[in-house]
């Protein structure tokens, strides 16, 4: 990402995706808005849920104990207490404004438990594809409390915080070479503007949780997320509060690589995934995995 914030011709908006509303775990309720359809799309990104609520029995069973492979999670809580186990025996509590970044890579089995009875739980999880030479790497994980996540304000009134990527000269939390993934949360007071350069390639979206914004004149509603286009001619996107708001901005480079995913297992063929099925049935996930 260039240091230099300055727009000369913003995307526009290729489409708005209305979220699908599932339950996950053990019966969490979530708004799923990157679904499986959009893999291609929106390469290296797998999928976006949006979890929140104050009903304690929407959430209090939590992510009991489940297998990964193949990919990352990108846990991002705004508000809230999660506990986080897993085989490769890490442990850490995901607070108010804190990120868990979790590799897969060969596999763990992990549980994200409240640690609440009561209030809201809002936050987002995102699925950040590896390349297929890393699919079966030893995993990685790191906890990050809300004052190491790195953060800056703008002339314009933006208060900005950097999950991944780099922007505007600030270096956020992680950085991967590979897929190269933007991640930022935006506040914009109404009528600020914020931008945001974009190299022409990478896969982009944004996800307004709370109020309205729009991007070269078209509105983007609360809850919804708006595709960018691609368009060879724009150097990134400029975004405008058309009333108090904040967004989540997504973007990364695509790996052009073929996906197949069974659940929570995304490989590359049905030969590596019935690979990493076989593997967790006999106890083996998260161990020397298979060539």
């Amino acid at each position: 990402m260039t240091n230099n914030a300055q727009v000369t011709r913003s995307r526009s908006v290729e489409r708005i995706i209305q979220g699908q509303a599932v339950m996950d775990g053990a019966g969490v309720k979530i708004n799923r808005v990157l679904t499986q359809p959009l893999q291609r799309r929106l390469d290296p990104f797998l999928m976006l849920d949006n979890f929140g609520s104050e009903e304690a029995s929407d959430y209090l069973a939590g992510f009991p104990n489940h297998p990964h492979r193949g990919f990352e999670t990108v846990t991002y809580m705004l508000e809230g207490r999660m506990r986080h186990r897993d085989s490769a025996g890490n442990e850490g509590l995901l607070e108010n404004g804190g990120v868990q970044w979790m590799t897969a890579g060969r596999g763990v089995i992990h549980s994200e438990l409240p640690e609440q009875e009561a209030g809201l739980m809002e936050g987002f999880q995102l699925w950040l594809n590896l390349p297929a030479k890393d699919k079966l790497m030893k995993p990685w994980y790191k906890d990050f409390k809300a004052a190491e996540v790195p953060s800056f304000a703008t002339d314009a009134g933006a208060t900005v915080r950097v999950i991944a990527g780099v922007t505007h000269g600030v270096a956020g939390a992680v950085q991967r070479d590979v897929t190269e993934p933007l991640y930022i949360d935006v506040e914009l007071p109404a009528g600020a503007t914020f931008s945001q350069p974009l190299p022409t390639g990478h896969n982009a979206f944004l996800y307004p949780y709370r109020g309205t914004v729009s991007i070269a004149g078209k509105p983007v509603a609360e809850r919804s997320m708006a595709i960018f286009a691609n368009d060879a001619q724009a150097d990134g996107v400029v975004i405008e509060a058309r009333e108090a708001a904040r967004f989540i901005l997504i973007a990364g480079r695509p790996l052009n690589e073929p996906i197949a995913q069974y659940g929570p297992f995304v490989m590359n063929t049905q030969q590596e995934i019935q690979q990493a099925v076989q593997d967790f049935r006999a106890g083996l996930l998260g161990e020397e995995a298979h060539g």
